[in-house]
């Protein structure tokens, strides 16, 4: 077998594997013996090494899970500058002249910009603005199709795009309750799932990385032609967009084909890009404030309906937001039938002069998300509703910036309470599982819950719950003991988990260390006396005064607290001992059942855990010293001491330290 076809093979035998897994371990069925699979395997082992490409997929490797409370900032070595658009195929063809280029397609994801060193994948860095991107390198290992090594060992830096498809965005849509939580399209369903601070939660999504430029390959000549980078990167085990080399003769008849495809193409796309084949020419050209010369991107020109406006249904979030969405008669866009399109909020509702009867044209934007593009009639006469459409309360229009919104005033309504219980039971609050929003949707809807405390006596709804959907005696037990384990449980948990308006999980924590644990005290204290606490300015202790003032709230919380047992945290003379220190925590720990564990720890004592190492770290926290991981080589790097988690209770907790002696 030649590289190429090794490749294919290594791509091959990691589906066939992972396939036989999925079978015998979560669906208790074989596919496969076992002799086939150890055969198949080895012959995986030996062809990584022959071709020194390993997937972030591949079963010889474990990709470990890393949570971390931060995506942090880094500036790209050069702009990622936007692309010049048009959407006239004489245009593109003229802007080409007489030189050669690459087609490719322009897909609609999230650009990442991947860096290896010495065959490793090092750092992966989000677009951000085009100056400054979010490193996500954890996130990146769990790409489906990314090779975590590869052969070449220079410096390599090349630029793609992450993207889910769109069977995996209807896949996941369907798993999600019928609400508004539904991902719109899969490029905001992407870009959710790459910034995720969890990135068992990117693995989970099946995002795929696609490259379509190299930057950098250090030491390599690739003899003036971008097809030929193109080349390496396939055969360093990278999946490069889909491209074709034309010229000006042949690129009316590519893009046809490309449209073609484009109906029956998984992965999103808004377009193509086309880029000169000549390196040096492509160099010379330099760019603009804004665009590139070198490339420029062919956006598809929208398909226009014509059709007739039946209704505006009003679509209520949990936040309270209430949308209008437009229903017209089915029309065919882009090879579907479509019949409904979102107005998002009031401003653009009354800019249309939307009336029911209206003549609109509608179109896909991106030949993927409706839109309407103009109305014909403009009655101007669909009527704001004084109602909301889920629990019938007072709506009112807000403005934020310039921009007119719909929301529901009812502090009862039910959107609202499943947003309400969906962070009560969350991990960073009360750590329920097996609650997921659909399931405490459906609870709320048969009435096994009115407030929180109702979710410590879901046992009186024992035969109903076993016999739903999704649920048995196995699943019902299970989620019994979790809530159980949920009573043993401390005062910041409960404070962020009771939704108050402005407080996140740090703001919870530094509150409750102000009032020692006290929730008394905190209950009855004043605006004056909040706004003292730091990081709490005005808004935040207005927020915090007039939650616990609301009667409603008060009640909700004094039938809570009986089925709690609220641990309190040590404190003394010594509790800021870790005071204006920061550290970093990486890797599995042995006295403390996790990470989050430890930091609450920290944190109690004044001290700050962050999700990197940087010169601020007092240490970095990982049993493994020697590893080779990138919070142990940045620590290195800027001389941060890192020590193991022994060592750190030693130093940092004991009464020896905290004495100052």
């Amino acid at each position: 077998m030649n590289e190429q076809e090794k490749l294919i093979r290594i791509r091959d035998l990691v589906e066939k594997l992972n396939e036989a897994s999925r079978a015998y371990y979560a669906q208790d069925r074989e596919i496969m013996s076992n002799h086939e699979y150890d055969t198949l395997y080895d012959e995986l082992v030996c062809l990584e090494k022959e071709t020194g490409v390993i997937l972030s997929n591949s079963p010889t490797v474990n990709v470990g899970y890393e949570a971390v409370d931060e995506l942090p900032k880094e500036r790209h070595e050069s702009a990622m500058l936007s692309l010049g658009k048009t959407k006239s195929r004489e245009e593109l063809q003229d802007w080409l002249q007489d030189q050669s280029a690459v087609l490719s397609w322009k897909l609609d994801g999230l650009t990442i910009v991947l860096t290896y060193h010495e065959g490793k994948l090092a750092k992966a860095v989000t677009r951000g603005n085009g100056e400054i991107g979010e490193v996500i390198t954890n996130n990146a290992r769990t790409f489906k199709n990314l090779p975590l090594s590869i052969a070449f060992k220079g410096q390599l830096v090349l630029r793609g795009e992450a993207v889910i498809g769109y069977e995996d965005f209807e896949r996941i849509n369907r798993q999600m309750p019928e609400t508004a939580e539904k991902y719109k399209n899969p490029r905001n369903l992407c870009s959710g799932s790459v910034r995720q601070l969890n990135n068992e939660i990117t693995a989970k999504r099946n995002v795929r990385f696609f490259a379509f430029a190299l930057v950098n390959a250090e030491g390599l000549d690739f003899h003036n032609s971008r097809s030929a980078q193109f080349d390496f990167l396939k055969e360093q085990g990278f999946e490069v967009v889909e491209h074709e080399l034309v010229n000006r003769d042949t690129i009316l008849s590519a893009v046809e084909s490309f449209e073609e495809k484009i109906e029956t193409y998984d992965i999103p796309s808004d377009g193509l890009v086309v880029s000169y084949e000549d390196l040096k020419y492509s160099a010379s050209l330099g760019r603009t404030a804004k665009f590139p010369r070198d490339s420029i991107a062919f956006k598809w020109a929208d398909e226009l309906r014509e059709t007739t406006l039946k209704e505006i249904e009003w679509s209520a979030s949990r936040t309270g937001l209430i949308n209008p969405v437009a229903i017209f008669e089915p029309v065919e866009l882009e090879g579907t039938t479509v019949s409904r399109a979102s107005v998002h909020n009031i401003s653009i509702l009354r800019g249309l002069k939307l009336g029911l009867g209206d003549r609109i044209t509608v179109y896909k934007a991106n030949m993927i998300i409706p839109q309407i593009h103009e109305n014909l009639t403009e009655s101007d006469s669909v009527e704001i509703p004084e109602a909301c459409p889920v629990c019938g309360g007072r709506t009112e229009i807000r403005q934020v910036n310039d921009v007119k919104s719909l929301y529901c005033t009812n502090p009862e309504c039910a959107a609202k309470k499943i947003k309400a219980f969906t962070l009560f039971v969350s991990r960073d609050a009360l750590n329920m599982d097996g609650l997921s929003e659909a399931t405490l949707e459906k609870f709320l809807d048969r009435g096994f819950l009115h407030d929180f405390s109702d979710l410590f006596h879901l046992q009186k709804f024992e035969d109903e719950i076993i016999q739903m959907e999704g649920f048995g005696e196995k699943s019902f037990r299970n989620l019994i003991d979790s809530i159980d384990a949920a009573r043993d449980t401390t005062l910041p948990r409960l404070i962020y988990g009771l939704g108050i308006a402005n407080i996140g999980v740090a703001n919870a924590r530094m509150l409750c260390r102000y009032f020692d644990y006290d929730l008394e005290r905190m209950r009855c204290a004043g605006a004056e006396e909040l706004s003292a606490v730091e990081g709490v300015g005005e808004v935040i202790a207005a927020a915090f005064r007039d939650f616990f003032a609301a009667e409603k709230n008060q009640k909700v919380l004094e039938r809570l607290l009986p089925e709690l047992r609220l641990e309190k945290p040590e404190t003394d003379g010594n509790a800021e001992s870790l005071s204006g220190m920061n550290f970093v925590i990486t890797g599995s720990l042995v006295h403390f059942p996790n990470r989050e564990t430890l930091k609450e720890i920290i944190e109690a004592k004044g001290g700050k855990v962050t999700g990197s190492v940087t010169g601020k770290t007092r240490c970095l926290i990982n049993n493994d010293v020697t590893s080779m991981s990138s919070k142990n080589k940045k620590a290195k790097e800027l001389q941060i001491p890192i020590i193991t988690e022994e060592d750190f209770m030693k130093e940092y907790l004991t009464e020896k330290n905290e004495s100052g002696d």
